[in-house]
């Protein structure tokens, strides 16, 4: 089998690509060119990134790794879709009042969707995609569907991020990685002396601050209370997100959050702790992956963020495009924007992007 294996020049996608080629199969690396200094100034660098300056030199890394293993490589630019897909997405996001995540974004739409079609529009012809990630790819026996399995390692587990995949997305991906732990990974690594068992890992999709990135004009409007009492002001809604507490810049006898941002009003709407806890949300812009579509109502773990603890809810039918989500205890800061993704065990049912708190 001949398989592209996409390449950070991280541990992660080297030993993917080197249990690939152990395996017996023609590997060749790709990596995508995504940096354009123009969306945002060099000076705000301060993490390890998938987007960020740095970029050179890790695909640098990525060259020297395919090189030590004897395969082929090659690098496909996708700044232009990378602006217009994801970048346009998260500042389109950020000015509605909503949270988004990228990375769900980008994977769907770049790393498993533009990626792939740009090798075979080259005329390299592959017939699996590898990569990195912690999850597992499984079909079912008789409906033939494909879905997703969390990783073996669960602090690892990425299936959260990729949760919108298709099904023809899924059916030629691998995960070299489903069935190892991070530290098993790492001494594979040194064992097969790749240079990056110690490489950083990213720690968001941006490596700067998100304001620069969004590049969005100061626009003043209110801070109020639940019940309408203005407390101060701000400088744009996409400053904030539901659950932040600090840097409100307002005077209180008690501690507030931000319960709502109101869009279309200009209106960061803050409140008590207790007010941030919902029981329900609508989720819509569906992709089922286990189940062909919902009919019916079904108990599910639901996880709202890639950091939340999934939580037991009942998923119903809503509209022909929406369920919703009614959890059995209430939930910190539900955020319209966020992925809520439901699991049946370590099984994927499906997910979707939050729309509203109810």
């Amino acid at each position: 089998m001949r398989v592209a294996v996409g390449m950070s020049g991280g541990v992660d996608s080297a030993v993917a690509a080197l249990l690939v080629k152990v395996a017996g199969h023609e590997v060749f690396g790709v990596s995508m060119a995504l940096w354009d200094q123009r969306c945002a100034p060099i000076s705000t660098l301060k993490k390890h990134a998938c987007y960020g300056p740095d970029e050179p030199d890790e695909l640098e890394t990525a060259k020297n790794i395919c090189a030590a293993m004897g395969i082929p490589f090659y690098v496909f630019d996708c700044a232009q879709q990378y602006r217009e897909v994801v970048l346009a997405y998260f500042q389109q996001e950020y000015g509605a009042g909503r949270t988004p995540n990228p990375c769900v974004q980008c994977n769907h739409l770049i790393k498993f969707g533009v990626l792939p079609l740009m090798i075979r529009n080259a005329k390299m012809s592959f017939d699996a995609f590898a990569t990195g990630h912690y999850a597992q790819v499984d079909s079912h026996r008789v409906t033939g569907r494909y879905f997703l399995r969390k990783a073996k390692d669960l602090k690892k587990d990425q299936s959260y991020f990729l949760y919108r995949l298709s099904q023809p997305q899924l059916a030629q991906v691998l995960f070299p990685l489903a069935h190892y732990t991070k530290d098993q990974v790492r001494a594979i690594a040194r064992q097969s002396g790749l240079g990056v068992a110690e490489s950083k890992e990213s720690q968001d999709f941006y490596s700067g601050d998100y304001q620069a990135l969004l590049n969005l004009p100061d626009r003043e409007g209110k801070i109020v209370t639940v019940d309408g009492t203005i407390l101060g002001s701000h400088q744009g809604i996409w400053h904030y997100t539901i659950g932040q507490r600090k840097g409100l810049g307002i005077a209180s006898h008690e501690p507030l959050y931000v319960v709502g941002l109101d869009a279309l009003n200009n209106t960061v709407i803050v409140g008590p702790r207790a007010s941030i806890y919902q029981t329900a949300c609508v989720v819509d812009h569906l992709n089922w992956m286990a189940i062909a579509d919902l009919t019916e109502p079904m108990l599910v773990k639901a996880k709202l963020r890639s950091s939340h603890k999934a939580a037991d809810a009942w998923i119903e039918p809503l509209t022909a495009t929406s369920v919703k989500v009614n959890f059995q205890t209430p939930q910190e800061a539900i955020t319209p924007g966020q992925s809520a993704v439901f699991y049946d065990g370590d099984l994927v049912v499906g997910g979707g992007i939050i729309a509203a708190r109810v």
